[in-house]
């Protein structure tokens, strides 16, 4: 038994010490002074001998007690490291807290994360971290009240519509034309149902045309039938015909506005696709939008009037 073995080590090699060193006192003794009864040296090298015994045992406690300090001291500093990350955390959930944010969502993420590191696929922990990188970079974004997408991005724009209360203003351009055909117009359009039925919120849609669409027949016509379609999901609709001089790059630009708070914008590439998605809730560039975007609303037209 290895176990057994190492723990009489120590106890066989202090008493070899022992017996060394009553042998090599006795001789010490008997050379020191021969007329010496043998009984009184074997009784000094006896008591040099004990006294070596408690020597190793006083060393041998005096290394064992330092050994003990010093896993204390690690231990301690461990758990002051634990509970100042423990209040860190709570810290944070405090202030979430304040907010006005969800410390559940908050704690479910942390929990859902953790789960997924410890069990899941190498793929699906990467997937995982890069999710959760890019939400960390969005609300980092945010704290200077803008965020960029460098894409068309839909899901915000359904969330952002699920989280309005009062008012949807929206601009929709050419390049925004062919996307009521697409699957990704259904989620859209039945999210902002949704949010008409249930807070009440008031959605104005302002199409823009250019005069070549206008002058084309069979485009009216259709154009006219996706007005009627949108108008009868309780969406306000108005267009308007933007003269060449006007249709500069900034005017193609697609805004959404919610609650007068903030907007998003699909800046156009050259090859007039959404490129990018810019969040934006700063206040003074909202209101130079809500003011834009009623100054048009004032001068559009319904469909069907001309």
């Amino acid at each position: 038994m290895p176990t057994e073995g190492k723990r009489v080590a120590p106890l066989v090699l202090r008493t070899l010490i022992t017996v060394v060193v009553c042998m090599v006192a006795y001789g010490i003794a008997d050379l020191i002074d021969l007329s010496q009864d043998a009984l009184e040296k074997v009784g000094v090298s006896i008591g040099i001998g004990g006294l070596t015994l408690i020597v190793q045992y006083m060393v041998d406690f005096e290394r064992r007690l330092a050994s003990m300090e010093t896993d204390q001291r690690t231990r301690t500093r461990e758990l002051h490291d634990h509970f100042h990350q423990l209040s860190e955390a709570a810290g944070l959930l405090s202030e979430l807290d304040q907010a006005g944010m969800s410390t559940s969502d908050a704690k479910r993420l942390i929990n859902s994360a953790s789960l997924v590191g410890q069990q899941g696929p190498e793929i699906v922990k990467a997937f995982a971290r890069a999710e959760i990188e890019s939400l960390a970079s969005v609300v980092t974004d945010l704290t200077g009240m803008t965020a960029h997408w460098q894409r068309d991005n839909n899901e915000w724009l359904i969330r952002l519509t699920e989280c309005a209360r009062r008012t949807i203003d929206a601009t929709s351009s050419s390049i925004d034309r062919a996307f009521w055909d697409t699957d990704p117009a259904r989620p859209y359009l039945d999210a902002q149902i949704e949010a008409m039925r249930a807070p009440g919120v008031s959605i104005r849609r302002l199409f823009i045309i250019n005069p070549a669409e206008e002058s084309d027949p069979e485009f009216m016509a259709r154009f006219v039938e996706l007005c009627r379609g949108q108008r009868d999901l309780g969406i306000m609709v108005r267009f308007m015909v933007l003269s060449p001089q006007r249709h500069t790059r900034a005017a193609a630009r697609d805004i959404v506005i919610f609650d007068d708070a903030l907007y998003l914008e699909f800046e156009p590439d050259r090859q007039q696709g959404n490129l990018q998605t810019r969040l934006d809730a700063d206040a003074r560039r909202v209101d130079g939008q809500v003011r834009r975007f009623n100054g048009l609303w004032q001068v559009a037209t319904e469909p069907g009037q001309r």
